[in-house]
């Protein structure tokens, strides 16, 4: 039986109880919402190479992962767009380092390559891929990076640059094909990682549509699958 002194105190414990069921129905929410957006963020993520579907005026490698680089070559060497920006290049790093890295593609790298030294992480790359691209009036891009980093690379470009059409061509390494990226490990670290980034990257340019800044920016480590099959040029993503 309720005693009188129980009466004032029970408007509270409804409140708090209205509280408690609020926080674990956001939570719940939230968790729904993460876990979708992760299953439409692997929905992103090509486990195979696929040639671009057509020409682009000009081809983008965003550096950091092993054989980006030498992919974009190929793709140049192809035909497949007229110049090659590298972007993410080491400020140590020349086009003689690169020529010593790529013997292949020597003769392309004096007519139709262009370095960007000043990039540090994704979003930089963005910028200064749109101030190329625009210098060089190219409407069309095939943007060449690993698999993992594609979806949050083509948020960062197509947010800096959305005149420009852009062509992902996704770079699949040896390790992504061997090691499924559930079976723990270096490859789930890293896939869970770039989700993250990805959802920041999300966030930030849809505030950023309201006229809300936010930076999450830092310079990007490497992240790679294994050892990469050429000399590293990259300094970013």
């Amino acid at each position: 039986m309720s005693t009188p002194d129980d009466k004032p105190h029970a408007p509270a414990r409804r409140g708090r109880g209205r509280l408690r069921r609020t926080i674990v129905a956001v939570l719940g929410f939230a968790v729904v919402a993460v876990a979708a957006g992760f299953g439409g963020f692997l929905a992103q993520l090509r486990g195979t190479e696929i040639a671009p579907h057509h020409k682009a005026d000009g081809i983008v490698v965003l550096t950091g992962g092993s054989s980006r680089v030498s992919d974009a070559m190929e793709l140049l060497a192809a035909g497949y767009g007229k110049r090659l920006l590298i972007s993410g290049v080491h400020p140590s790093s020349g086009a003689n380092d690169i020529s010593r890295s790529l013997p292949e593609g020597q003769s392309y790298l004096g007519c139709c390559v262009d370095l960007d030294r000043s990039a540090v992480n994704t979003r930089s790359n963005a910028a200064e891929t749109r101030r190329w691209a625009h210098e060089r009036g190219f409407k069309s891009l095939i943007v060449v990076t690993s698999n993992y980093h594609m979806p949050r690379a083509i948020v960062e470009l197509s947010h800096a640059m959305p005149d420009i059409e852009l062509i992902p061509f996704a770079v699949v390494s040896d390790k992504w094909r061997e090691e499924p990226w559930w079976s723990g490990g270096a490859t789930l670290r890293l896939v869970l990682s770039e989700y993250v980034k990805y959802l920041a990257a999300e966030l930030r340019v849809r505030l950023a549509d309201l006229d809300i800044e936010l930076n999450f920016d830092a310079p990007e480590a490497p992240a790679t699958l294994g050892p990469p099959r050429r000399p590293a040029t990259a300094q970013a993503n």
